[in-house]
């Protein structure tokens, strides 16, 4: 059976018309939802902590600050918009104390939910509203009129409207526009981390720098190994998202297009294929959540350390230099210390 798609004619905003909603957290997710929802006209305050550097750049857009806890006290729909390893820290402290028979909790990525780092009371409707786009995506396409694809979740449906809540709420932020899908929790969550780890993150950062080196360790010019590996990769994957992978091979030389077909299931084999399902297992079974939350309560030494290794590796330094030269790349500066959530979607 074909997934149901809703979009503008199945989704009004009109239930959370009388509501408060609060945003708790003030990174690439949140403040999208939040000045989207603010722009559709309906009531949004945001939720800090008392010393976030957010909470002056919030007030400057027109938002009305709270302290977490009081957000959470004054709202009617609770967005968590704060990091995965974050949430429950937050939750436990500021929110569930707060949290009243009636309200909604509502998150953007299924983590904290299903792997159980938060355990939500039975007396409030637990929903998921995920756009499959960063913040500034969902915000800039919002501006023009349009929306990124998005899907809506319900884990608890205390109140008997939580469909309702979660359909508002994709309107209010513009996914309803592009067409949204129903999923669950457990579905959701799963598919997401495997697809960043396998494919989209891990699996197409390994394979760009595997290439890189290949030829490097070759003796071919290292410039000549970034343009083959790295810089033309968007042209590949913007030809897949607009027209699939045979557009892809109808746009490419036939010289490509059979190096693609012959080529291609001879490196990326049978053998990788069940090292991505051993980690579909491992994420199915909680495997990687418990080895990502030990990570993170112990300080993130081994992932901080994978970072600088990282940093430094000799394709980021070509590509410094050679994106320099390229007056149509917008140039991003990530700087030490700077909130994740600025460069990457969450859960996005």
């Amino acid at each position: 059976m074909a997934a149901k798609i809703y979009t503008n004619k199945d989704a009004t905003i009109t239930p959370l018309k009388k509501k408060t909603l609060a945003v708790i957290g003030f990174g690439s997710q949140g403040h999208a939802h939040a000045l989207n929802l603010k722009d559709s006209g309906l009531k949004v305050i945001i939720g800090l902590y008392k010393k976030s550097k957010s909470r002056e750049v919030a007030q400057k857009l027109g938002f009305e600050v709270m302290d977490t806890a009081e957000a959470v006290k004054a709202a009617d729909v609770i967005f968590v918009a704060t990091p995965d390893t974050v949430i429950p820290a937050v939750y436990y402290k500021d929110i569930e104390p707060n949290l009243t028979k009636g309200k909604t909790l509502l998150f953007s990525h299924g983590f904290a939910v299903h792997f159980k780092t938060i355990t939500p009371p039975k007396n409030v409707d637990v929903i998921l509203v995920a756009p499959k786009g960063p913040g500034h995506t969902v915000r800039s396409q919002f501006l023009e009129g349009k929306g990124v694809p998005g899907l809506i979740a319900i884990h608890q449906n205390t109140s008997g409207k939580a469909k309702e809540i979660a359909l508002a709420w994709a309107r209010g932020i513009g996914c309803t526009r592009a067409g949204v899908f129903e999923t669950n929790f457990r579905e959701e969550t799963v598919t997401d981390l495997f697809g960043e780890q396998c494919v989209l993150c891990g699996g197409a950062s390994a394979l760009v720098k595997a290439g890189f080196e290949v030829l490097v360790e070759a003796g071919y010019q290292p410039e000549m190994a970034y343009f083959e590996c790295l810089h033309e990769l968007k042209l590949i994957v913007d030809l897949m998202n607009e027209s699939g992978i045979a557009g892809m091979r109808f746009s490419i030389s036939e010289t490509a297009e059979y190096g693609d077909v012959t080529i291609g299931p001879k490196i990326i084999d049978g053998s990788v294929k069940k090292r991505m399902a051993a980690q579909l297992k491992a994420i199915e079974n909680g495997k990687f959540a418990k080895d990502w939350t030990a990570e993170y309560a112990g300080g993130n030494k081994n992932f901080n350390a994978l970072r600088k290794t990282e940093a430094t590796h000799q394709i980021e330094k070509i590509g410094a230099k050679l994106r320099s030269t390229m007056s149509w790349i917008k140039q991003t500066k990530i700087k030490k210390g700077a909130s994740q959530a600025s460069f990457t979607s969450s859960s996005k």
